[in-house]
């Protein structure tokens, strides 16, 4: 049996979506479910005009150690997530997440669980810009 590929980045530059479900192109694949966490205008109910994602220095360690979980199930073939950090404005791509398997209820299980470890685990916050001028910080310890 074939190691599992992984990939993985924390970074201040734009995530690219195709970039990462060719990453977790295989040939065994007959799914591939890619996840993208894109920002919002609003959030519990007040609109929001911009956001900012703050890492920890060892943010990036541990994204590596949730995909390589991830990559370590049988059932998939590669792994690929990245996350942003830095300014983002409304629509831009904050989280982008991809995997494959041979069909179609284990990509979508093994991408799902991806998304809900790295929204766990990763030492990243983030600080929201309200139209009304308040800010708040989500996921700060």
């Amino acid at each position: 049996m074939e190691a599992s590929t992984v990939f993985g980045t924390v970074t201040a530059e734009p995530l690219d979506p195709a970039a990462h479900e060719a990453a977790v192109a295989d040939r065994r694949a007959g799914a591939v479910v890619s996840f993208q966490g894109v920002v919002r205008d609003h959030d519990h109910g007040r609109d929001v005009t911009s956001l900012e994602y703050e890492g920890h220095p060892s943010a990036a360690a541990v994204l590596w150690e949730v995909a390589a979980e991830v990559a370590a199930d049988p059932d998939v073939y590669a792994v690929a997530v990245s996350h942003r950090i830095g300014p983002l404005g409304i629509g831009d791509v904050a989280l982008v997440a991809a995997v494959s398997t041979a069909h179609r209820a284990a990509a979508f299980a093994a991408c799902a669980r991806l998304v809900d470890e790295v929204k766990a685990r990763l030492p990243i916050w983030k600080r929201q810009v309200f139209a009304d001028g308040t800010e708040e910080w989500v996921n700060c310890p």
